[in-house]
């Protein structure tokens, strides 16, 4: 069982936009960090390629989420400039292969977070100002059959996002309600208190795991705190849209597959 396999077996279905089998029977069982090597060595290729990291996202914050994949703990995964949708601009979803969408918080960062204590009041003194957000989930394991080992590997089961276009200074956001549709009807619910209790106790969460393994959240950087409700499937000629209180609207429209 090693990394390397894993790593091939991913890289292989990106490669042929066709998921693949789990890898969590080629890495040992349960051993996150063996899979945050595999993550790690993704990156490494993307960012030798030309790619930029432009933020992180944390997976797996909701108690609805964790129990739709069958995980019970956080991940993170990166963010790299070609995963930017532009509010505004559809999305084609033959981007991605097994397409899902959540509505989340988004930190969008002013001041690195490297210090020895990270708890809220840092993440919130660290922050420049927070904007609605969708994330588009996508994974390379078919049918999402998968553990914390194979999202973990998979850059937490990244593909796209959307931010929305009103930046707004940080706020409590225990008591921010959520509230995404698709076209006329209701998809998903939520609050900031689904995220992990709170989304800075995500970001918290996050700049801690990030600083102890080598690469500490920067000034710039945009963060995904985690899902508000469940995430829903997307396909062509879905039009979704997200409101969270204090924070405001932002909307994603797909296109793409068979006419």
């Amino acid at each position: 069982m090693t990394s390397s396999e894993a790593y091939l077996r991913l890289a292989s279905a990106r490669a042929a936009h066709r998921p693949c089998p789990p890898v969590r029977e080629l890495l040992p069982a349960d051993d996150v960090d063996a899979a945050y090597a595999v993550q790690t060595t993704w990156l490494s290729e993307r960012i030798a390629t030309g790619s930029v990291v432009v933020g992180r996202k944390i997976g797996l914050t909701n108690p609805t989420v964790q129990r739709q994949l069958g995980v019970d703990q956080p991940d993170f995964g990166f963010l790299l400039d070609d995963m930017v949708c532009p509010e505004g601009v559809p999305v084609d979803v033959t981007r991605l292969m097994q397409p899902k969408i959540e509505a989340e918080v988004a930190f969008v960062l002013a001041h690195d977070l490297t210090g020895a204590e990270i708890g809220p009041e840092e993440v919130a003194a660290a922050t420049g100002h927070v904007v609605a957000a969708l994330e588009i989930v996508d994974s390379r394991v078919a049918d999402w059959d998968i553990r914390i080992v194979d999202t973990v590997a998979d850059n937490a089961s990244s593909g796209l996002f959307v931010l929305g276009s009103e930046p707004v200074p940080l706020t409590d956001l225990t008591s921010c309600a959520m509230t995404m549709t698709r076209g006329d009807e209701v998809v998903s619910k939520g609050t900031g208190a689904d995220c992990l209790g709170d989304p800075l106790l995500a970001v918290a969460w996050l700049a801690r795991t990030a600083r102890d393994r080598g690469r500490p959240l920067r000034a710039g950087e945009v963060v995904l705190s985690g899902a508000l409700g469940p995430m829903v499937p997307v396909a062509p000629g879905d039009h979704f849209r997200a409101h969270i209180s204090g924070l405001g609207d932002v909307a994603a429209l797909f296109t793409g597959g068979a006419s």
